[in-house]
């Protein structure tokens, strides 16, 4: 799998969440375009029927980058705690002799409306998503840090996070879930910024994917005709990954993708619509009435700050 003059040749990668669906795509991925990686997924190994041990989601998909000719050993701690994602930093480290790419792709969901919602169901999810990204992002960032200042200049770092359409659009029944990741965008866009002298670049995606996280989330949509690639398959996504792990992706920083179905959209930041002054020294209560009534008048009576439109997107 792993052959010379890939873009990834002699890189080293962690993704997390990569015993299945998306995070599972994305290893491969990257292990075809060369590089060595760590297969993050949470869980032990288990006992099968007969008393002997079996492999974990991680272990099968290292053996399977292996089996191919890569380079890949599996991981097996939880990204949400803190000494876990130091430890799976280290992993890298230690098998690879340095850390180059990290795709955050860990992940719950705990769907229900906002008056539903139990305060376990929003910790878990700020938790696994928002703090795990946090977690391993420190300590990549250590790590990058360290080496540029033992090398005098920058070296190579990427990360690619995953956001979500839920966030861009506002999905009603996922509160925990889009709040998530719209914390994420915002700690990828400052991590940009942050590690850029650093020679580190963080972009992040929204992908749409069929997988066993959004089974009952995809559940309506069309499934694929035989023979045919479902529009909603994580090989869609994955090639994107790879372009932004690899070093033609040098001038793309602190960028936002919807990927999905042979299609990648970039997402602009977000622009001022409108702007008021205050005729006095301060705005009151009748000045802004006079101001904000009528211009929201105007408008769509449903338009917020939400961007909808992105659930249309298609390829054609």
């Amino acid at each position: 799998m792993s052959l010379p003059n890939l873009p990834l040749d002699g890189l080293s990668a962690i993704v997390t969440g990569a015993g299945r669906g998306l995070g599972r795509a994305e290893a491969l991925e990257l292990a075809r375009l060369g590089a060595s990686v760590v297969v993050n997924d949470y869980g032990q190994p288990g006992r099968d029927g007969t008393g002997e041990s079996s492999a974990t989601p991680a272990e099968e998909v290292a053996e399977e980058i292996r089996a191919a000719g890569g380079s890949a050993v599996a991981h097996h701690g939880d990204v949400s705690d803190f000494e876990r994602a130091r430890e799976l930093i280290g992993l890298a480290v230690s098998a690879h002799g340095g850390l180059d790419i990290l795709v955050n792709n860990a992940g719950i969901l705990r769907d229900r409306m906002i008056f539903s919602m139990s305060e376990s169901e929003w910790d878990s999810v700020i938790r696994v998503h928002l703090k795990g990204h946090f977690n391993t992002t420190h300590f990549a960032s250590v790590h990058w840090r360290e080496r540029s200042k033992a090398a005098g200049g920058p070296v190579y770092g990427r990360i690619v996070n995953t956001s979500s359409e839920a966030f861009l659009a506002g999905s009603a029944g996922q509160p925990n879930y889009a709040a998530a990741k719209g914390g994420i965008v915002g700690l990828t866009t400052s991590t940009a910024l942050a590690l850029a002298k650093y020679g580190v670049t963080a972009n992040v995606i929204c992908p749409r994917a069929r997988t066993r996280m959004t089974e009952d989330v995809f559940a309506g949509f069309q499934e694929p005709e035989e023979g045919t690639l479902d529009l909603l398959a994580p090989e869609h996504v994955s090639p994107l990954v790879g372009y932004l792990a690899s070093p033609a992706a040098d001038g793309v920083n602190g960028q936002l993708f919807v990927v999905h179905g042979g299609m990648v959209a970039i997402v602009e930041r977000p622009r001022v619509a409108a702007k008021f002054d205050t005729t006095k020294e301060s705005f009151g209560y009748d000045e802004l009435d006079a101001l904000l009534t009528p211009h929201y008048a105007s408008r769509p009576p449903n338009e917020t700050f939400a961007a909808a439109e992105v659930l249309t997107l298609k390829k054609g």
